[in-house]
């Protein structure tokens, strides 16, 4: 199996796959885009990474493996442990389908889909996930923003789209962790080559972005300000 890691506020996968071209396709994509991955060659592994307390927040199965069966390591996944389950086929009829989603899979792809398909199947369930916890009074109390879909979501769930350069505004604030990003920064990472930016621009920017954020999630924005420096981000924030 993968070395475990502790992810900050990443979002913890794991390949249960023993088609090694796969597994290690499919580890390196997901890896690249952001994401602790561990990966298992076979059921036993699988156990394994459990009995050493890896805690995913998604699990992407395959159906055949060499020491079990995928449809039942699924309902042994959904008794002990509360993640989402991905499942991976090599056929996708009807009947393996239905028997997929009965054994608790929550998403149901077929081998070999487009890696941007497998992960906009992640990030949908991660989604999904954080949605139902907060309308069952579980949320962590996080924001997320999606790098993906350039949304931000506040901890109950409600999200918005964002422009490009409050995306980018974004992105740099929450990547610090609450740490506080400098005014200079902040135009240089929002200046276009072929324009002038300047710092009542900035001032502008954020103006209406707090705005939005506000009306859309109904929550106060946690972009603050550090007069005489910059801006934070001052809340958790998850970055997918």
């Amino acid at each position: 199996p993968g070395q475990l890691r502790e992810g900050d506020g990443v979002s913890q996968i794991l390949i249960v796959e023993d088609e090694p071209r796969l597994r290690q396709d499919l580890g390196d994509f997901l890896k690249l885009r952001g994401f602790e991955v561990t990966s298992a060659a076979c059921a036993q592994e699988m156990r394994a990474a459990f009995a050493n307390q890896l805690a995913p927040d998604v699990v992407i199965l395959d159906v055949g493996l060499p020491d079990g069966n995928g449809f039942d390591l699924a309902l042994e996944i959904r008794k002990g442990h509360n993640c989402g389950i991905i499942m991976l086929s090599a056929y996708g009829d009807t009947g393996d389908r239905v028997r997929g989603f009965d054994s608790g899979a929550d998403i149901y792809l077929v081998k070999h889909s487009p890696l941007r398909e497998v992960e906009a199947a992640i990030r949908s369930l991660l989604r999904r996930t954080r949605e139902a916890r907060a309308a069952a009074g579980g949320t962590s109390g996080s924001w997320a923003l999606d790098t993906t879909s350039w949304e931000l979501a506040s901890p109950d769930g409600k999200s918005l789209r964002l422009t490009g350069t409050e995306f980018a505004f974004l992105h740099l604030l929450c990547q610090r962790q609450g740490q506080t990003c400098t005014r200079e920064e902040l135009v240089t990472a929002l200046a276009r080559p072929s324009g002038h930016f300047e710092n009542r621009h900035l001032d502008a920017i954020v103006s209406r972005l707090r705005r939005k954020i506000e009306s859309a999630t109904a929550h106060p924005p946690a972009i603050k300000v550090v007069y005489g420096v910059g801006y934070t981000f001052a809340a958790p924030v998850v970055v997918e």
